[in-house]
């Protein structure tokens, strides 16, 4: 007798279509997505590099004064011995002739003005000139008084009268020229205290590279 062979019954699998990405036959298929979560920054964290980061840069130090602020707006030339003494010539020539025109020519708004004018001749003299600050003042302060002076008859009683002005208004001149002498001696020790530094910083550069 024939003998019926018996066969365990097979599941069948369901047949997945297979998944083609969107680019194409040729590119990697995509694995399942992957969630992502992150963790809220403690309230004392601090940022990492790169985060948290605004764009605008906090700055050091606190409010800058007003007065500050006007006197770095304010004109900073440099000029040489002879300019500056020009300068205060000059420029004291033109306030004698406004002092005549204006005020009958007061000889006490002349010496105030000379003390503002002396302080600029010796702020804008370049430092290597800074000696001739105080001999270049009083020489424009002689030139400025010359048409407030009210000399007459002639060079001789003109120049009478301008040293007659000079030895009334003495105080004003040495107060300008003691302020012009102040003024280029603090700019002198500021000047020699940057120099040692630099000196100094740079014998310490110096020393710290590595010896061949």
């Amino acid at each position: 007798m024939e003998q019926h062979r018996t066969r365990s019954p097979q599941r069948r699998q369901p047949q997945q279509a297979p998944l083609s990405p969107p680019g194409g036959p040729g590119e990697a298929e995509a694995g399942p997505p992957v969630a992502v979560t992150v963790a809220p920054a403690a309230p004392g964290a601090k940022p990492a590099a790169g985060q948290g980061r605004t764009s605008g840069r906090r700055p050091r130090g606190g409010p800058v004064a007003p007065v500050v602020l006007a006197l770095r707006r304010f004109p900073n030339p440099r000029l040489t011995g002879i300019g500056a003494g020009l300068f205060a010539a000059l420029t004291m020539f033109l306030l004698a002739c406004l002092d005549r025109l204006l005020l009958s020519g007061s000889e006490f708004v002349f010496g105030l003005l000379f003390l503002p004018v002396s302080a600029l001749t010796a702020l804008w003299v370049r430092p290597a000139d800074l000696v001739t600050a105080p001999i270049s003042v009083p020489i424009a302060f002689a030139f400025g008084v010359i048409p407030i002076a009210g000399g007459t008859g002639g060079f001789g009683g003109q120049a009478m009268a301008v040293v007659t002005a000079l030895a009334v208004q003495a105080g004003w001149l040495y107060g300008g020229t003691l302020v012009a002498g102040i003024i280029a001696t603090v700019r002198k020790i500021r000047q020699m205290r940057e120099r040692q530094r630099h000196l100094a910083r740079a014998a310490a550069q110096g020393a710290r590279r590595p010896r061949p």
